[in-house]
């Protein structure tokens, strides 16, 4: 009395190729707003700061990441660096430490760079 008649549906059609696309369309839409908005900018300034750090010579003011201020005194062998922080206090760090280079000094003089100077003082 209760019971209906069940009736059996036909099969869809198998899907096509257009209707997975417009499936994925949503995520591949995304993917892209993603690489524009957050990847690619942040290799981007990963690249800056690698270059950054690469041009680190004595002389520089820098920061550290612990927020340390100093004045790099030499740049020594496997990426590191030694900071003076204060007066006759030097501290090692690794170059991979340091956040932002404050200011550039001018780069050291070669030898034939100061012997001219000392031609053109004589005359």
């Amino acid at each position: 009395m209760f019971v209906s008649t069940a009736y059996a549906q036909t099969a869809a059609p198998a899907a096509g190729g257009a209707d997975m696309i417009v499936q994925f369309l949503p995520l591949i839409l995304i993917f892209v707003v993603f690489y524009f908005l957050l990847i690619r900018p942040q290799q981007k300034k990963m690249k800056e700061h690698k270059g950054m750090l690469e041009a680190i010579r004595r002389g520089d003011r820098v920061v550290t990441g612990g927020g340390i201020i100093g004045t790099i005194t030499k740049v020594g062998p496997e990426d590191e660096l030694q900071v003076e922080i204060a007066e006759n206090v030097r501290v090692r760090v690794m170059r991979s430490t340091v956040n932002l280079v404050l200011s550039k000094s001018e780069p050291a003089k070669s030898a034939d760079e100061k012997a001219d100077e000392k031609v053109v003082d004589r005359k």
